[in-house]
């Protein structure tokens, strides 16, 4: 009871920001079932994220068989830990070293989707701007002060931010309203927004590759429930005709 009343009070922060009114989180129109989209989104996550996030509780030959990639394929292109294709997906950075680097090691994210929310993970992603106070020159209206650098920013282009400032109390604050890249970079917004959509259309998957199986199993069950019923309510007709 000790340890499920600590994983509780752990998590709640982190569900309580995500889902708050305090920033406007963007609609993620993910499809689980458009295979196209989940190989893209592993090829982001392995070529712009898996230098430093793990997910070590996803194996590389599972989301192949999943996602309907060759196995030679997806360890030829898509494997650059030197790990067999039957191995977890870890990374080969040193925990001391991110901790160092980054000043916390970054999180394994084969959960993330269950923990932030598809929402949050997708406007977060489109929401880093220019910052020359923080230590990577980037900052983000979803995540605050985040220490994370802006990996997708050579797809994106550089994102500047407009804000509006606000006083209360004689304090100034300023909000960001709006993000725009300057286009230089190898995607315009549309192409964009649809590489991050399918990363986390990924990442949805990563947290529970069974979500679809599960559905398609529930509606069985459901049918089951329902013919079932139909037969109880005969049976007990039947028994109690002559009580009547």
């Amino acid at each position: 009871m000790k340890r499920i009343i600590f994983a509780v009070l752990t998590l709640l922060p982190s569900l309580v920001f995500a889902n708050t009114g305090a920033v406007h989180l963007d609609k993620a129109e993910y499809d689980l079932s458009d295979k196209a989209s989940l190989q893209r989104g592993v090829t982001t996550f392995m070529n712009y994220c898996a230098g430093c996030h793990s997910m070590q509780y996803q194996r590389y030959n599972r989301v192949a068989e999943d996602l309907g990639i060759p196995e030679e394929l997806m360890r030829e292109n898509l494997v650059f830990t030197g790990a067999k294709i039957g191995e977890l997906m870890k990374i080969s950075m040193p925990e001391k070293d991110a901790a160092k680097w980054f000043g916390a090691p970054p999180p394994d994210l084969t959960l993330v989707a269950r923990v932030r929310g598809a929402d949050w993970i997708y406007t977060y992603l489109r929401s880093f701007y220019v910052d020359p106070t923080r230590p990577f020159g980037v900052n983000n209206a979803v995540f605050p002060s985040v220490g994370m650098p802006h990996v997708l920013e050579p797809l994106q282009g550089t994102p500047r931010a407009e804000f509006v400032t606000h006083t209360v109390d004689g304090v100034e604050s300023q909000q960001v309203v709006s993000i725009k890249s300057d286009g230089n970079g190898e995607m315009n917004d549309e192409e964009y927004d649809k590489t991050v959509l399918d990363l986390v259309n990924f990442l949805v998957y990563s947290a529970e590759p069974v979500q679809q199986e599960r559905e398609r199993m529930g509606f069985w069950v459901l049918g089951f429930i329902v013919i079932f019923f139909i037969f109880t309510v005969l049976l007990k007709k039947e028994f109690w005709r002559d009580v009547h």
